[in-house]
């Protein structure tokens, strides 16, 4: 962006790096510097948590909020029935409406960690789509909404086109996605004077829908804004990791597991990641992530303590750089660390160091452990692990054992009780 906004909220956005695209840039700095705007992002119902892929735009929402503006965090109850087609290459599953319930109870738990909720001006809303959505009446949507949508300018949306040119159906259910995000803006907006969203790049087809959809029923401006779409230095899509998703609800990925992603971040996306992921001042962001060698692991460290203190608690986070200190420095059994605990019924026969690894979490499959043994890459109790038909029992676990993939990632097994 050319212009120097006056903005705080706008100003932090470019400064940190949060900023891919916006619709009107100078407008909405106005609107800003106006007063209190009240900005939505939308967020699916497809799991029972947000995973790290979710979080810049959090952190969009808490800074908008700290800059003295109003976050609304709207769940997607409503549109999780439909499923957003952009950029997939197939239909989501539906999920049942018990199911969406769920998973919005579970997802809500995490927005509390980092925004404040309440009747104050700046005070966040958390709301559900289905509000308005479940109760449509479909002929009267079609002549009062339906009529300011063009399926030619629709099909131009790169989302959709790029699945049509390669030649996937896309079922007329997913098509009217787009339709009900324009709506919800526009909902927002009458109910609740909304007058930015927010999301990844990917959703500009969908936002830009949502502004032209608010402008041509209430003759409202609106305003949206786009985050960059984050693949971390080697390519790969952030919020990935060797295990599966990093969830972001402490039930389904422990702190100490969430600690460790953060502090295997590769050298080159530190400082990037230290200015979008935590609050630290950019100037102490760009100077921890010019550090170089060895000095660059003390800037990983603090990048995992800030995120996790923010999402975790503070103890959390030193609980898990103790751990890691116990397992990588001293080469200890670090008793935070993710644990499999085995009945005596499992261990009645005798259980394979093969099934171990995979019931650890540390393979995705027999073969996948068979491999890691095969390539010195798997340790017992820090000892090289090189028979892969090795039995493990109940006097050998008489003491809990710590299983490891690779240099980083490590699981104790103890028998339960």
């Amino acid at each position: 962006m050319t212009m120097s906004p006056r903005s705080e909220f706008l100003t932090v956005m470019i400064e940190r790096g949060f900023l891919a695209d916006c619709t009107d840039v100078q407008g909405l700095d106005e609107a800003l510097m106006g007063g209190v705007v009240p900005a939505y992002i939308g967020y699916d119902a497809t799991a029972r948590s947000l995973h790290v892929g979710h979080l810049l735009n959090i952190m969009m929402l808490r800074w908008l909020q700290k800059t003295g503006h109003k976050p609304i965090t709207l769940m997607g109850g409503g549109t999780t029935k439909v499923g957003d087609p952009s950029f997939r290459a197939d239909e989501r599953p539906l999920l049942s409406p018990a199911q969406i319930n769920d998973n919005i109870e579970g997802m809500g738990q995490v927005f509390a960690r980092y925004l404040c909720y309440g009747e104050g001006a700046t005070d966040g809303l958390m709301l559900n789509n289905a509000e308005w959505l479940d109760h449509l009446n479909y002929l009267d949507f079609l002549r009062d909404i339906g009529r300011h949508f063009s399926v030619n300018r629709m099909l131009s949306f790169e989302s959709v086109k790029s699945r049509l040119d390669r030649d996937q159906s896309l079922s007329f259910l997913e098509f009217n996605y787009m339709i009900l995000q324009a709506y919800d803006f526009l909902e927002l907006n009458r109910r609740y004077g909304c007058r930015l969203q927010m999301g990844g790049s990917d959703q500009w087809g969908n936002i830009v829908n949502g502004i032209d959809l608010t402008r041509r029923v209430l003759d409202h401006e609106v305003y949206g804004l786009t985050s960059p779409l984050l693949t971390t230095s080697d390519g790969r899509k952030m919020g990935k990791s060797a295990g599966g998703a990093v969830w972001l609800n402490g039930d389904m990925l422990s702190p100490y597991e969430f600690w460790q992603f953060w502090r295997n971040t590769t050298d080159a996306d530190t400082g990037r990641f230290l200015k979008l992921y935590t609050e630290l001042p950019v100037e102490e962001c760009d100077r921890l992530g010019a550090l170089k060698g060895a000095e660059i692991n003390t800037a990983k460290i603090i990048l995992a303590n800030e995120v996790t203190t923010l999402l975790h608690g503070s103890q959390a986070a030193r609980a898990a750089q103790a751990t890691a200190r116990e397992v990588f420095e001293k080469g200890g059994v670090g008793e935070d660390l993710p644990t499999l605990e085995l009945s005596a019924d499992d261990l009645a026969g005798g259980i394979s160091v093969v099934q171990l690894i995979v019931r650890a979490g540390l393979a995705k499959s027999g073969k996948e452990a068979k491999r890691l043994i095969a390539e010195n890459g798997a340790r017992l109790d820090d000892a090289p692990l090189t028979d892969a038909g090795l039995m493990i029992d109940a006097a050998r676990l008489s003491s809990p054992i710590k299983l490891s993939a690779g240099k980083k990632r490590h699981a104790l097994v103890k028998i339960a009780g």
